[in-house]
C-alpha cells in the first residue's frame, strides 16, 4: 500500500518559508507605516498598555519587517544564520503587532511562520557564502536609498495631524533629520509626532547597525586556486590535456578546486553571486570524472550554490547530466583548425590572403616562439602593452582565458607577436599585436587573448593567426582551438534560404544584440580560417537558474562589473610570480 505524503516537499520548505517571510516583512513594515486601527477588536485590550509602547512597536514592526524582507533571500538559499535571526525577528514583529495596530491575526500570522521553521529547522544548513567588506558600503548605499524613501512616506502618512501644509522639501529635510535622530521641520498634532521620530530613528538606526555589522564581521574570502592545488593539476594536464582545449584554463589562480575521492579528476569553478559557476570539462581521467563532479555538487549543496557549467563539450554535458540529472543547453560552437588542412591557396581563403599580403608589404613581421624561448626583457615589454591595449577598464575573460603571460610555470604557452619599425618607436618600441595561446596536450593550442595598438593597421589578428598557423608544423602544434562563437549555429541556419520565420527572427535578434556583444562579427571571424565547429553546452538545474546563471557569467567574463570604484578598492594581495591579468579571448576581432 502505497503512502500518500501531505504537504509540500521538504526540499521546497525553504522557496515556500522564503515567501511567507517576505510576505510578513512586507505586512510589518505596513504595520509600522500607517495607523493604527481604531476598530480593532484588540483596541480595547491594548488601551490599558502603557501610551509610550505605541511609538516604540510602530519602530520595532518597522525594523522587524525590514529585516525580513532583508532575510528572505537567505531562507531560500536554506542559510543557517538567515534561519537563527528569522526565529529572533517573528516573535517581536507578532508583538509590534499586537502593541501598535492591536491585530489579533498579524500576531497569529506572524506566529504560524515559526512552526515549519523549527518543524524544518535541518533543512536551513547552508554554509556562508565568499564576502568581503565592499558590501558594507553597498549595504549603506542600498538601505540609505530605501530609508530615505520609506520615511518620505512615513512622514506623509498622517496628513490630517499634520501641522500646516510643508512642501516636499521640508518633508524630505526631516526624514533626514529624522534618521540621524534630530528633530526636524515638521510637526504634528499629539503623539503623532513621536511614532514619526522614532520610526525614523529606528529605519536610521537599522542602517547605521547593518553597515556596521557587515564592515566589520570576518571576511570569507573567495577561494583561490594553491600551489599545491596547481601541481596536482598540472600532473593530471599532462596525462589527460589533450582532451580538451579548455583544459589548461583550469589553471586560473582565480578558481577553487574540488577533487575526486582517488585524485584522478578534479573540477575548478568560481562562486559568483551565489551561483558555483565551473568552465569547461572536468580535468583528469573520464572515469574519474563522477567522483569529482559529486564532490562538486556537494559543496554546491553544502553552501546552497547554484550548479551551473559554462562551455562543456558533448561529452562533458553527457557526463554531467547523467551524474546529476541536470540539463544541458547549446551554447555555441568552437571554433577548431586542422594545421594539416589549412592552406592561404583558394577562393575561399581569398580575402584573408590579400588582407595579409597587404599587411606584409606594409612592413609588418611576425614571430611565433614558446614563451621559454623570450626574454624577461620582451615579456614585460609584451605584458605592458598588452595590458595599456586592453581596450575596457575591466579584465575580462573567465572560461577561456589564463589571466596571466609569461608564467614560469607557463613555458610552453605559445606567444605571436606583429613588428613595424617606426620612425619615433613607441612606449613598446616596434610591437603592434599580440596573440597569446595556452597548450592543449602535446599537440595543440588553444587561443587565450588577442591584443593590438589601437593606431595598427587593420588585419592584425588575421596576420598573427595565419603566421601561428603556418609556425605550428615547426613547434610540433597539430590542431588550434581559437575563438567561442555564441549561437554559431542559429546564425548559420538562419541565413541559409529556407530558413523559417522563427529561425529568421531569432538571427535578426542576435545580429541587434552583436551590436554590443559581437557575437556575429565573431563567428564571421572565425569562419574566414575554415574551420570545423565543436558545440559547447551551458548545464544547469532548472531553466528558472538560467537568467541568474548568464548573469553570473557576464560578471566572471567581466561583462558586468558590480565592484567598487578603483579609487575605493583595498590592494588586492600580491600575486605569485608573473601572474599577471591579461584576459580577453574571443572578444576583440580585426
Amino acid at each position: 500500500m502505497r503512502r500518500v505524503l501531505l504537504g509540500p516537499r521538504p526540499e521546497a520548505v525553504p522557496a515556500l518559508v522564503a515567501k511567507a517571510c517576505a510576505a510578513i516583512g512586507l505586512l510589518d513594515v505596513l504595520a509600522g507605516v500607517f495607523p493604527r486601527f481604531r476598530n480593532s477588536r484588540m483596541h480595547t485590550l491594548a488601551e490599558v498598555l502603557p501610551g509610550a509602547f505605541g511609538p516604540f512597536a510602530a519602530a520595532l514592526s518597522l525594523s522587524a519587517g525590514v529585516l525580513l524582507l532583508l532575510l528572505a533571500h537567505g531562507l531560500r538559499r536554506r542559510k543557517r544564520r538567515a534561519w537563527r535571526a528569522a526565529v529572533i525577528l517573528l516573535p517581536l514583529g507578532a508583538l509590534a503587532q499586537f502593541t501598535y495596530r492591536h491585530s489579533l491575526i498579524g500576531v497569529l500570522i506572524s506566529l504560524a511562520l515559526l512552526a515549519p521553521l523549527l518543524r524544518h529547522r535541518s533543512e536551513f544548513k547552508a554554509l556562508p557564502d565568499p564576502r568581503s567588506r565592499w558590501r558594507a558600503l553597498a549595504n549603506f548605499v542600498l538601505m540609505g536609498a530605501g530609508s530615505l524613501l520609506l520615511g518620505l512616506v512615513i512622514v506623509s502618512v498622517h496628513p490630517h495631524r499634520m501641522v500646516g501644509n510643508p512642501s516636499l522639501a521640508d518633508r524630505i529635510s526631516h526624514v533626514l533629520y529624522g534618521l540621524f535622530g534630530f528633530e526636524g521641520p515638521v510637526d504634528y498634532q499629539g503623539t503623532t509626532s513621536w511614532t514619526v521620530a522614532f520610526s525614523l530613528g529606528a529605519l536610521g538606526l537599522l542602517t547605521a547597525v547593518t553597515t556596521i555589522y557587515l564592515a566589520f564581521r570576518p571576511e570569507h574570502p573567495a577561494a583561490r586556486l594553491t600551489e599545491d592545488d596547481e601541481t596536482r593539476l598540472r600532473a593530471l594536464l599532462d596525462k589527460h590535456g589533450g582532451r580538451d582545449s579548455l583544459g589548461h584554463f583550469a589553471l586560473r589562480r582565480d578558481k577553487a578546486v574540488v577533487f575526486s575521492p582517488s585524485g584522478k579528476a578534479a573540477v575548478t569553478y568560481r562562486v559568483v553571486s551565489g551561483v558555483m559557476l565551473a568552465s569547461g570539462d572536468p580535468i583528469g581521467d573520464v572515469e574519474a570524472w563522477p567522483g569529482a563532479i559529486e564532490r562538486f555538487m556537494d559543496e554546491a549543496k553544502a553552501h546552497s550554490w547554484t550548479p551551473a557549467v559554462m562551455g562543456c563539450s558533448e561529452t562533458g554535458g553527457e557526463v554531467w547530466t547523467r551524474e546529476t540529472g541536470l540539463d544541458a543547453l547549446e551554447l555555441g560552437d568552437e571554433a577548431v583548425v586542422k594545421v594539416a588542412d589549412f592552406s592561404l591557396a583558394g577562393r575561399a581563403m581569398r580575402n584573408v590572403r590579400q588582407m595579409v599580403k597587404r599587411i606584409e608589404r606594409a612592413g609588418y613581421e611576425t614571430r611565433v616562439r614558446r614563451i621559454r624561448d623570450l626574454s624577461e626583457g620582451e615579456l614585460d615589454r609584451i605584458r605592458r602593452a598588452a595590458e595599456a591595449w586592453r581596450g575596457t577598464d575591466t579584465e575580462r575573460g573567465f572560461s577561456m582565458a589564463l589571466g596571466r603571460i609569461g608564467d614560469p610555470e607557463d613555458g610552453d604557452c605559445l606567444i605571436a607577436t606583429a613588428h613595424k619599425e617606426d620612425t619615433v618607436p613607441g612606449p613598446y618600441g616596434d610591437l603592434k599585436a599580440v596573440l597569446h595561446f595556452v597548450p592543449w596536450g602535446t599537440d595543440g593550442v588553444s587561443l587565450d587573448l588577442m591584443r593590438r595598438d589601437r593606431s595598427a593597421d587593420p588585419g592584425m589578428n588575421e596576420l598573427l593567426i595565419v603566421a601561428a598557423l603556418q609556425a605550428a608544423p615547426r613547434l610540433g602544434v597539430a590542431r588550434v582551438s581559437l575563438n567561442f562563437a555564441m549561437f554559431r549555429s542559429a546564425l548559420a541556419r538562419g541565413e541559409k534560404i529556407g530558413a523559417g520565420p522563427v529561425l529568421r527572427a531569432w538571427r535578426g535578434l542576435l545580429v541587434f544584440l552583436s551590436r554590443w556583444f559581437q557575437i556575429e562579427s565573431l563567428y564571421k571571424f572565425n569562419a574566414k580560417f575554415r574551420p570545423y565547429w565543436e558545440p559547447r553546452f551551458v548545464v544547469y538545474r532548472s531553466s528558472r537558474d538560467l537568467p541568474r546563471i548568464g548573469f553570473a557569467a557576464m560578471q566572471a567574463e567581466g561583462f558586468v562589473n558590480l565592484a567598487l570604484p578603483r579609487l575605493l578598492r583595498r590592494r588586492a594581495p600580491a600575486p605569485r610570480p608573473c601572474a599577471h591579468a591579461v584576459t580577453e579571448r574571443g572578444t576583440h576581432t580585426a
